[in-house]
């Protein structure tokens, strides 16, 4: 397919934007200069390329590894909602997903076309990091659930642990039982205030009924939990990681060390 890079530009710039322009960089390679943004003010990495015969655009891995400064990427690559998001994105807009990298085969010539569904592409892939509150709180359980797995054999584990003599009726929820050992650990899982409410009150029943324990919290980002309430948690609490996605290995280590 032979190519005039300024019918193309013309072509992008009355599709998509007036601010689009090429810039040759390598053979058979240009960096497409465009208006769309992340939140911290980047703009989208994108070329235009030529490989195996066929022109394409392609983020040459930028976006997911952008994502990745606010969080865990690996994730995308797990069965979750996430995972399931972005899927759903690659197949709707056509794109091809390698190693990372996003891209778009250009098919009939039609530049403007295929630029156009891949600028919405890579917006919709960006919005991974602006899920809504649930669905944030439903990957952080996600997340939390398969390190736990990572770290501890299954046998051991009991997730959504209520007493079955005191509380049977289920109010008072532990995240993850670990038990095997004289004094079991109770995981819980912080996303909020609210939860940090809940887990506390569970732990003053659990001592209230004689429950020997050892009681382990990992916040989703404990700098946004109201001060006072992590105050009154701290008093009951033992051991607090702060966030679970800068911990992951100092958790599987305390873990790994406390079931031995």
């Amino acid at each position: 397919m032979n190519i005039n890079i300024s019918d193309i530009e013309s072509a992008l710039k009355d599709k998509i934007s007036r601010e689009i322009s090429l810039k040759e960089e390598g053979v058979n390679r240009f960096r497409i200069f465009n208006p769309y943004e992340f939140d911290d003010g980047d703009h989208f990495s994108i070329f235009l390329k030529k490989e195996n015969g066929h022109w394409k655009f392609t983020d040459e891995a930028h976006t997911i590894m952008h994502l990745s400064y606010d969080m865990d990427v690996s994730a995308l690559k797990k069965e979750g909602t996430r995972q399931k998001i972005l899927t759903n994105i690659i197949s709707n807009f056509g794109l091809d997903e390698y190693d990372g990298s996003l891209s778009i085969r250009i098919e009939s010539d039609d530049f403007g076309s295929a630029f156009y569904n891949y600028i919405h592409a890579l917006i919709k892939v960006t919005d991974l990091s602006y899920l809504s509150k649930e669905i944030v709180r439903s990957t952080f359980y996600e997340d939390f659930r398969a390190l736990i797995r990572e770290t501890v054999p299954e046998e051991r584990l009991t997730f959504d642990f209520t007493h079955p003599d005191y509380d049977k009726e289920g109010k008072y929820v532990v995240d993850c039982r670990i038990n095997g050992m004289p004094k079991p650990i109770f995981l819980f899982a912080v996303p909020n205030d609210s939860k940090c409410k809940d887990a506390m009150i569970t732990m003053y029943c659990f001592n209230n009924w004689g429950v020997k324990y050892h009681s382990v919290a990992i916040f989703e980002d404990q700098e946004q939990i109201n001060r006072r309430v992590l105050a009154q948690f701290s008093d009951i609490g033992e051991k607090q990681f702060s966030t679970l996605l800068s911990n992951k290995e100092r958790i599987k280590e305390y873990l790994s060390e406390r079931i031995a």
